[in-house]
């Protein structure tokens, strides 16, 4: 073999070497500082969440149906909150109908909505999960008067 076909050899071995090296920097870099996320400008501004359809006020509640949201165990036992907007939300957010001071809820934790067949409670995606009677829920659930709703270590209920 020529002299010059060795020496082709071996600068093509040491760029393959360096592409290499330089690809295996770059994953590292990225598994430790993460991927780059661009700036939000004006017209990428975060989009609220979904609101649910506000139910029907009557000028007199049915007999029988609960009209507050009551803290029945926990640090603020006894807040409560009304059910007459036909949804309250729940976490520690300042935007929230029922404040939290909890470690263990999230800004924006849950919601329950007064809706015609019956109030329903909804978890809004928190870390720490919400629960109805001891189970997790993942999906919106049918809750009632002898239910007990429990976020972080504080216990709902519904009262008429």
């Amino acid at each position: 073999m020529s002299e010059l076909a060795v020496t082709a050899i071996k600068v093509l071995y040491l760029a393959l070497l360096w592409l290499f090296i330089l690809s295996v920097v770059s994953v590292i870099r990225s598994d430790l500082f993460g991927h780059t996320v661009p700036q939000p400008g004006p017209a990428d501004e975060p989009q609220p969440l979904e609101e649910p359809a506000r139910a029907k006020k009557s000028r007199r509640g049915k007999k029988g149906e609960p009209h507050k949201l009551t803290i029945v165990q926990g640090p603020q036992t006894g807040l409560s909150a009304s059910l007459s907007d036909g949804v309250v939300l729940i976490g520690r957010g300042a935007d929230c109908q029922l404040i939290l001071d909890d470690d263990y809820v999230s800004t924006r934790h849950a919601r329950l909505v007064a809706a015609d067949a019956g109030p329903y409670v909804e978890d809004l995606g928190s870390t720490n999960g919400t629960y109805v009677n001891g189970q997790r829920i993942t999906a919106p659930t049918s809750v009632s008067l002898v239910d007990s709703i429990r976020i972080g270590k504080t216990v709902l209920k519904l009262e008429v």
